[in-house]
């Protein structure tokens, strides 16, 4: 088995073990591998290893990786920030944006969505605890994102995602996540119809599907520490 390999099923292992420890069913949370700073062979490895959905932060580089893999059947995330010069490479590669954080990116993803392709979709990031260094809408601002997003013909609005500042233990960072909870349940409550809770990555993945996280973003726990540019 390769190490990739081995990893995946270790962080299957610890999805598997959280969800029965929260009371849900083993299939009730997604795994995003998120692969920024690695190439297409380890984008490769993991499929062959079973994953097929792909978390990528840098617009240009992925778009480099999805052309090198578009022979295997891959779904394409883009979790980081998306400016709008780059919104029509979004548009035109990617199957998910999940960083929507102002209604201008995302009046320019539905415009610049090839008629070709089924809907763009969409989550909106929240900024759920206030940190200063992160992206994101305000939980109170979010509802008025969320509902005019829904309007746009060529996205789909799926749910919430959120990057919380790191937490001291389990309990602190579920303090965080259930806010998110709760605040995907309002919308829900509002009518928005949402399935898709974006949340949890390699250190908080199981305070993050106790609080509720429909889809976890994991990186480093699969394909090991990031190798950055010096």
């Amino acid at each position: 088995m390769t190490t990739i390999q081995i990893q995946l099923q270790g962080v299957r292992a610890r999805m598997a073990a959280a969800c029965q420890s929260a009371g849900r069913a083993p299939d009730a949370v997604g795994l995003l591998a998120v692969s920024k700073t690695f190439g297409a062979e380890a984008v490769a490895a993991a499929y062959a290893a079973g994953q097929s959905a792909f978390g990528e932060n840098y617009i240009q580089e992925a778009v480099q990786k999805i052309a090198q893999l578009r022979h295997l059947p891959l779904q394409w995330h883009c979790i980081g920030p998306v400016q709008s010069n780059k919104t029509r490479l979004v548009a035109e590669h990617f199957d998910w944006v999940q960083s929507v954080d102002r209604i201008k990116i995302a009046e320019r993803l539905s415009a610049q969505r090839p008629a070709h392709l089924p809907p763009l979709q969409v989550c909106i990031q929240v900024n759920i605890d206030g940190g200063v260094t992160k992206s994101g809408v305000p939980p109170e601002a979010t509802l008025a994102l969320a509902q005019a997003v829904a309007t746009l013909p060529r996205l789909r609005l799926r749910g919430l995602m959120c990057i919380p500042e790191p937490a001291a233990d389990f309990v602190a960072s579920s303090a965080v996540l259930t806010r998110a909870r709760s605040l995907f349940d309002a919308l829900n409550a509002a009518g928005l119809g949402l399935d898709t809770l974006s949340m949890g990555m390699s250190a908080d993945l199981e305070a993050a599907i106790a609080s509720g996280s429909t889809l976890v973003r994991v990186g480093s726990a699969i394909f090991g520490a990031r190798q950055y540019a010096v």
